[in-house]
């Protein structure tokens, strides 16, 4: 089963023409977001991604882009550190899961 979280919000984008195939991003991704084809990266299971920022952060030829610490990865850490469920910041529904 793919993990999911919030549809069509994340903010990763990938630039096929900059990719040059290393498979780094498949590599560090802990949501299997990324699948190879054609000796390019393609995006796979975009809700998938948790906004973690290992990708970006690994990718050679800087294709990809994502605001890591925005989205469910730091939701999480919000979670945590406050011994709740992860936590959006969401002022309006202060307790509000937004992923998991």
């Amino acid at each position: 089963m793919k993990q999911q979280y919030i549809k069509n919000v994340v903010s990763l984008d990938l630039n096929v023409e900059k990719c040059i195939g290393c498979g780094r991003c498949r590599e560090v991704c802990p949501h299997h977001v990324f699948k190879m084809e054609n000796r390019k990266a393609l995006i796979q299971n975009r809700d998938g991604c948790m906004e973690c920022g290992a990708c970006a952060r690994n990718c050679p030829a800087e294709a990809i882009t994502v605001r890591a610490g925005v989205g469910c990865a730091a939701a999480i850490v919000m979670g945590k550190l406050r011994g709740s469920a992860p936590y959006c910041g969401d002022s309006d529904e202060p307790n509000k899961q937004c992923c998991g």
